[in-house]
């Protein structure tokens, strides 16, 4: 059952016949069947999970091949959303880190990546196909015996709310307070959860840049100088993690949930946010109930691991010591320090061994190696070379899997 030992976080570099045929659908306004993208996106998916498996990777994944962006086309699949093409900046939280970096020199945000919900947000069946299509294709590729160990990543609920200005994220026709679109959201994602589950999943990994944001002092500034907000920003927090738990709130004992805090790794190998995880360590530990935390340690801004303390002794922690944004590969036994000395920390929090400790830790690269399908510094081989460091080092430290 996962986390395994060694994990890594979901994208991969797409191959250059895949980008191809993207390129050509996007540019030369050929469609999807005549640029031949099922049988290319088929071919690629299996081929990564296969290098996945080659490596010793149990929680294999898409590689989010499926997707332009990470978070893929989830939301623009539930009823009632609304994509929104030139959306004007004013509608958006300037100093939350992603949009910022999303501003056009003309104020505008780049087309086709807003989504507010229009009507009442619903689930429906026959239109939420993305994730399980993603699904079925790495079913494809491994044994119907391992499927309960493939890995799907699925964006945060709390993902548009958080961009959008206060009452922006969803029409004054559609909700007329946080509260009420929460509950929604809460309920469309329960309801996709159950179809993949009924589909074979057993293992979400939710990605979160916002949960990384609330340790920035930037954006912490930012909302308290937004006079449009309403609440402080540890209740918006507290509303997020509330917002979490009702939505895994009726999955089966079977399905292992994570949450990744991601920092950003974005076109060129930019990040975003900043700040040490004490701010919302306790917090965060200690009422969010996902099982798994996979948490970027690759650099001094994410802080030490003191906060590892207030890792509640049922929960796990995947230390995300190796970098997707340099070429350099990390040396070993540096590395093993790290995951040491995190296992210090959780263990001198939960009076327990080094070794106890170690029981729940384990080691994966900061972030995905593609969280946009094309323009980063690390070529196949260096990734394959980051992925191999991730099983050595695991094997090293725990002899499993």
């Amino acid at each position: 059952m996962p986390p395994f030992r060694a994990e890594h976080m979901g994208s991969l570099l797409r191959p250059q016949e895949l980008l191809e045929v993207r390129e050509a659908i996007r540019e030369k306004g050929i469609s999807a069947e005549e640029a031949g993208l099922a049988a290319v996106e088929k071919k690629a998916v299996a081929d990564v999970v296969k290098l996945q498996l080659d490596l010793g990777f149990k929680a294999v994944t898409s590689g989010e091949f499926n997707r332009t962006r990470f978070w893929g086309l989830m939301w623009d699949e539930f009823e009632g959303t609304i994509r929104l093409q030139d959306a004007e900046s004013s509608m958006f939280r300037l100093y939350h880190p992603d949009v910022v970096s999303l501003i056009e020199k003309d104020r505008k945000v780049m087309p086709g990546d807003s989504v507010i919900a229009g009507a009442k947000l619903t689930h429906n069946i026959e239109k939420s196909l993305a994730n399980l299509h993603e699904l079925q294709l790495v079913q494809a590729a491994v044994p119907q015996s391992d499927w309960a160990n493939i890995k799907l990543t699925m964006i945060t609920p709390a993902w548009f709310h958080m961009r959008y200005k206060q009452g922006r994220a969803y029409t004054k026709e559609a909700y007329s307070n946080d509260a009420d679109y929460f509950k929604d959201v809460a309920k469309v994602y329960q309801d996709e959860l159950a179809l993949l589950y009924k589909a074979g999943l057993r293992n979400v990994q939710f990605d979160d840049p916002g949960l990384a944001y609330f340790c920035s002092d930037k954006f912490r500034q930012g909302w308290a100088e937004d006079s449009d907000n309403i609440g402080t920003v540890d209740e918006l927090l507290d509303a997020y993690i509330a917002l979490y738990n009702d939505s895994i709130s009726k999955l089966p004992a079977d399905f292992h949930t994570g949450v990744h805090l991601c920092r950003g790794n974005f076109i060129g190998g930019r990040h975003f946010a900043e700040g040490a995880y004490d701010i919302i360590a306790q917090k965060l530990f200690t009422d969010l109930n996902v099982n798994t935390f996979y948490l970027e340690y690759d650099t001094e801004r994410s802080g030490g691991f003191e906060p590892l303390k207030f890792l509640p002794k049922n929960k796990y922690v995947v230390i995300g010591a190796i970098s997707t944004k340099l070429r350099e590969l990390e040396d070993k036994e540096e590395v093993k320090q790290r995951v040491y000395k995190a296992a210090d920390a959780i263990a001198e929090g939960s009076g327990q061994t080094r070794e106890e400790a170690l029981k729940r830790v384990s080691i994966s690269p900061q972030c995905g190696f593609s969280t946009h399908e094309t323009g980063y510094p690390l070529t196949e081989e260096d990734e394959k070379k980051k992925l191999a460091l991730v099983r050595q080092i695991a094997d090293e430290i725990w002899g499993e899997p």
